[in-house]
Protein backbone atom coordinates (compact mmCIF):
# COMPACT_ATOMS: atom_id res chain seq x y z
CA UNK A 1 0.00 0.00 0.00
CA UNK A 2 1.27 3.62 -0.94
CA UNK A 3 1.89 6.32 1.82
CA UNK A 4 -0.75 9.24 1.17
CA UNK A 5 -0.24 11.99 3.27
CA UNK A 6 -3.06 14.22 4.56
CA UNK A 7 -1.15 17.22 4.36
CA UNK A 8 -0.62 17.19 0.85
CA UNK A 9 -3.00 17.71 -2.29
CA UNK A 10 -2.32 15.70 -5.51
CA UNK A 11 -2.93 15.20 -9.25
CA UNK A 12 -4.57 11.93 -10.71
CA UNK A 13 -1.18 11.85 -12.45
CA UNK A 14 0.45 11.32 -9.01
CA UNK A 15 2.17 15.04 -8.06
CA UNK A 16 2.02 16.37 -4.78
CA UNK A 17 1.96 20.05 -3.64
CA UNK A 18 2.29 21.09 -0.37
CA UNK A 19 1.50 24.97 0.21
CA UNK A 20 3.04 27.13 3.02
CA UNK A 21 1.77 30.46 2.67
CA UNK A 22 2.12 32.27 -0.79
CA UNK A 23 4.54 29.14 -2.13
CA UNK A 24 4.31 25.48 -2.59
CA UNK A 25 6.40 22.37 -3.08
CA UNK A 26 5.58 20.27 -5.98
CA UNK A 27 6.85 16.17 -6.05
CA UNK A 28 5.80 12.99 -6.64
CA UNK A 29 3.98 10.56 -4.63
CA UNK A 30 4.92 7.81 -3.17
CA UNK A 31 3.12 5.42 -5.55
CA UNK A 32 4.67 7.66 -8.76
CA UNK A 33 8.27 6.25 -7.41
CA UNK A 34 7.36 2.83 -6.73
CA UNK A 35 5.81 2.90 -10.16
CA UNK A 36 8.83 3.73 -11.79
CA UNK A 37 11.37 1.71 -10.05
CA UNK A 38 14.95 3.65 -9.41
CA UNK A 39 14.69 7.20 -10.40
CA UNK A 40 18.00 7.88 -12.29
CA UNK A 41 17.33 11.24 -13.84
CA UNK A 42 15.16 14.64 -12.86
CA UNK A 43 14.36 17.76 -14.85
CA UNK A 44 12.63 20.37 -14.18
CA UNK A 45 12.69 24.30 -15.17
CA UNK A 46 14.59 26.95 -13.97
CA UNK A 47 14.52 29.97 -11.37
CA UNK A 48 12.14 32.77 -13.13
CA UNK A 49 10.16 29.94 -15.41
CA UNK A 50 6.24 30.21 -15.16
CA UNK A 51 4.86 26.71 -14.70
CA UNK A 52 0.07 25.74 -15.60
CA UNK A 53 -1.59 23.89 -13.39
CA UNK A 54 -1.93 21.02 -15.52
CA UNK A 55 0.82 21.27 -17.76
CA UNK A 56 4.26 19.94 -17.93
CA UNK A 57 6.84 21.65 -16.24
CA UNK A 58 9.79 18.28 -16.50
CA UNK A 59 10.36 15.22 -16.36
CA UNK A 60 11.67 12.16 -14.22
CA UNK A 61 13.16 8.78 -15.55
CA UNK A 62 14.18 6.14 -13.95
CA UNK A 63 15.43 2.57 -14.95
CA UNK A 64 11.98 1.50 -16.25
CA UNK A 65 10.67 4.38 -17.93
CA UNK A 66 10.14 7.99 -18.30
CA UNK A 67 7.31 10.45 -17.45
CA UNK A 68 6.07 13.71 -17.67
CA UNK A 69 5.83 16.30 -14.25
CA UNK A 70 2.84 18.03 -14.22
CA UNK A 71 1.91 21.02 -12.18
CA UNK A 72 -0.44 21.04 -9.90
CA UNK A 73 -0.66 24.71 -9.32
CA UNK A 74 0.20 27.79 -11.82
CA UNK A 75 2.72 30.10 -10.52
CA UNK A 76 6.63 31.22 -10.83
CA UNK A 77 9.53 29.04 -9.50
CA UNK A 78 11.67 30.81 -7.33
CA UNK A 79 13.95 27.81 -5.87
CA UNK A 80 15.21 24.14 -7.63
CA UNK A 81 15.84 21.37 -5.52
CA UNK A 82 19.30 20.81 -6.39
CA UNK A 83 20.27 17.92 -3.97
CA UNK A 84 17.68 15.95 -5.17
CA UNK A 85 18.52 16.87 -8.96
CA UNK A 86 22.18 15.32 -8.03
CA UNK A 87 20.84 12.51 -6.46
CA UNK A 88 17.78 11.43 -7.59
CA UNK A 89 17.63 8.32 -5.96
CA UNK A 90 16.35 10.18 -2.93
CA UNK A 91 12.62 10.26 -4.26
CA UNK A 92 12.79 6.52 -4.30
CA UNK A 93 13.43 6.67 -0.15
CA UNK A 94 11.91 9.82 0.83
CA UNK A 95 9.00 10.92 -1.89
CA UNK A 96 7.54 13.15 0.17
CA UNK A 97 10.80 15.12 1.59
CA UNK A 98 12.04 15.15 -1.95
CA UNK A 99 10.01 18.20 -3.84
CA UNK A 100 11.20 19.30 -7.39
CA UNK A 101 10.89 23.26 -7.54
CA UNK A 102 9.28 25.78 -5.19
CA UNK A 103 6.79 28.36 -6.47
CA UNK A 104 5.11 31.25 -5.76
CA UNK A 105 1.35 30.39 -5.89
CA UNK A 106 -0.54 32.54 -8.61
CA UNK A 107 -3.95 31.62 -7.83
CA UNK A 108 -4.37 29.57 -4.25
CA UNK A 109 -8.05 29.09 -5.60
CA UNK A 110 -6.73 26.12 -8.07
CA UNK A 111 -6.33 23.45 -5.04
CA UNK A 112 -9.72 23.51 -5.09
CA UNK A 113 -9.15 21.69 -8.36
CA UNK A 114 -6.88 18.94 -6.99
CA UNK A 115 -7.16 15.57 -4.72
CA UNK A 116 -7.33 15.23 -1.32
CA UNK A 117 -5.88 12.33 0.59
CA UNK A 118 -8.97 10.51 0.38
CA UNK A 119 -9.78 11.15 -3.26
CA UNK A 120 -5.90 9.96 -4.35
CA UNK A 121 -6.66 6.72 -2.66
CA UNK A 122 -9.47 6.13 -4.42
CA UNK A 123 -7.99 6.74 -7.65
CA UNK A 124 -5.18 4.34 -6.68
CA UNK A 125 -7.77 1.73 -6.01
Amino acid sequence: MSKILENLKYLDSHEWVKVEGEYAYIGITDYAQDSLGSIVYIEVGEVGDEVVQGEEFGAVESVKAASDLISPLSGEIVEVNEKVLEDPEDVNTDPYGSWFIKIKVKDINELEKLLDAKGYEEILD
